[in-house]
């Protein structure tokens, strides 16, 4: 690894500290532990970057995607971890993908739908997590049916059962942890996309700071570093990114 210019540095974490938001809104890559202190894949490499470039880390824990994307945006954070998004891209740069993650639908065990193609339909109102990747998505995607929001990805399946929806959409780990919660619910078989999980940091900050995010990124999957988290929290369903084409 070529030593990173501290002018580059400096772009990436002008106050000095790395500041990170951590999103508890995906259960693939962030929860809490049972000390209560914030776990998981994205936490790992929040970490492993601050080491590389041998600066504190802050780590800034919210509750939603949204959230998180606002507060990059806004320059308040250093980086955080996203789903790949073209609307986002218009204020952050992200890396290339260091997993993949298939977003699902969860119905009731009553509901006629059998298969992912019939959602789309002037009937059906579709729950998903406000400001979420599958907000965004679904939002482009889907041309009949409507969707409602929950306030959080997390209480997409609540938001669903008090509001009596008929389709939650969300990560498929959340769903299925939802629907051994609940009585009644089913998983739609497939999924309708598959979310590539990056890194990402404000536009603001310039091409050499995006680099070295890139680079970290490209390491940590060559190395098995990402494969490794995600065998250490016990993470399954979720696969790592192939190395970037570029």
């Amino acid at each position: 690894m070529t030593a990173i210019d501290p002018k580059t540095i400096q772009a990436i974490a002008p106050t000095g500290v790395l500041r990170a938001t951590i999103n508890l809104g995906n259960p693939i890559l962030a929860c809490r532990n049972s000390t209560g202190a914030p776990a998981g894949v994205s936490v790992d490499l929040a970490r492993a970057f601050a080491d590389r470039l041998a600066l504190p880390l802050e780590l800034i824990v919210l509750d939603s995607a949204g959230k998180a994307v606002d507060t990059v945006s806004q320059d308040a954070a250093d980086f955080g971890f996203f789903a790949i998004d073209p609307k986002r891209a218009t204020s952050i740069t992200f890396t290339d993908a260091y997993v993949l993650i298939e977003g699902a639908y969860l119905v009731r065990n009553d509901s006629l739908l059998r298969d992912i193609q019939e959602v789309d339909d002037a009937r059906h109102r579709v729950t998903v997590g406000k400001g979420s990747a599958y907000d965004l998505y679904l939002t482009r995607e889907l041309k009949r049916a409507t969707i409602t929001r929950a306030d959080t990805s997390p209480t997409v399946v609540d938001t669903f059962l008090k509001e009596g929806t008929e389709v939650a959409a969300g990560v498929r780990q959340q769903l299925e942890a939802d629907a051994k919660r609940h009585e009644g619910l089913r998983l739609l078989p497939g999924s309708f996309m598959t979310i590539r999980q990056a890194m990402g940091l404000p536009s603001s900050r310039g091409t050499a700071a995006a680099r070295v995010l890139t680079e970290f990124v490209e390491d940590m999957k060559r190395s098995g570093f990402v494969a490794l988290a995600l065998a250490r929290h016990g993470i399954e369903g979720a696969a790592v990114a192939p190395p970037s084409a570029s």
